[in-house]
């Protein structure tokens, strides 16, 4: 069997487990001019039944193309922030640092999981790219940018594995199906924020002064971004880890699908 044939069937029917395996993208320290991992996203991944795998931080297209085939969904952690120029605005004095291999890689992410029905879940500056890889914008500063009143705190100090306030769960999104809530406590850290919201998107979480918390894409199997980190709180707060249950069900189920489709 040539190695295109091979990469094409179903990886439970090669490997003969269900485990999915899931792309996470690396965080990138500019000091040091490093890659690294926090271990909540990882550990969070395995306590909800999957196999992490950290990405390269730089990949051409083709190179990522061969490497999605034998993936069965991505997480997109925090991070950075998101160049202002991947939305048509020129940088704030208040925007942080970005990286641009990054910002191509979730770029790349978001597309394939889009156009692949792939399953997907952005946390942070992961909901971030999925808005403006398809047509959103953001704030680039919340305290100077924001048109609401902040009333609530979008950037939390340590700990991380508490409520720093709550959001609203729209009825009807995927979300509602998964935390079965009208509103749930949520870590916060972060000063950009979701603007305009791309055309492909809906809202699915709300906090109290407004700013859009979560979204996602009808018509997908699983692509879901939420402006919290389940990675810090999903010990202590069962709902953040039903979050990360439903989307690796989500990939266990890609999976099934494919495996289905070869029989």
């Amino acid at each position: 069997m040539c190695n295109e044939e091979y990469s094409q069937l179903p990886r439970v029917a090669r490997n003969g487990f269900l485990k999915p395996l899931i792309g996470v993208s690396p965080l990138f320290d500019n000091s040091r001019v490093s890659v690294w991992m926090l271990p909540g996203y990882l550990d969070g991944l395995k306590a909800a039944g999957a196999i992490p795998v950290i990405l390269p931080l730089h990949i051409d297209q083709s190179d990522f193309e061969e490497l999605a085939l034998h993936l069965d969904g991505f997480l997109m952690t925090g991070g950075h922030d998101v160049s202002p120029l991947r939305y048509g605005e020129a940088p704030l004095p208040e925007c942080g640092d970005w990286c641009r291999n990054r910002d191509a890689l979730d770029w790349k992410i978001t597309r394939w999981c889009y156009s692949h029905n792939l399953p997907v879940l952005g946390i942070c500056r992961g909901l971030h790219v999925m808005n403006i890889a398809l047509g959103g914008t953001l704030y680039q500063d919340l305290p100077s940018e924001f048109d609401g009143e902040c009333i609530v705190e979008h950037h939390m100090q340590p700990p991380y594995n508490r409520p720093a306030h709550d959001v609203t769960i729209v009825r009807g999104t995927p979300l509602w199906d998964i935390c079965r809530k009208e509103t749930i406590g949520v870590n916060s850290y972060h000063h950009q924020g979701i603007r305009k919201v791309a055309p492909q998107l809906k809202i699915m979480a709300i906090a109290e002064d407004g700013l859009v918390e979560g979204l996602y894409a009808e018509n997908k199997t699983f692509f879901m971004g939420v402006q919290w980190h389940p990675e810090f709180i999903y010990q202590d707060d069962p709902t953040q880890l039903a979050l990360l249950k439903a989307f690796v069900q989500a990939a266990k189920n890609q999976i099934a699908a494919q495996v289905k489709k070869a029989e």
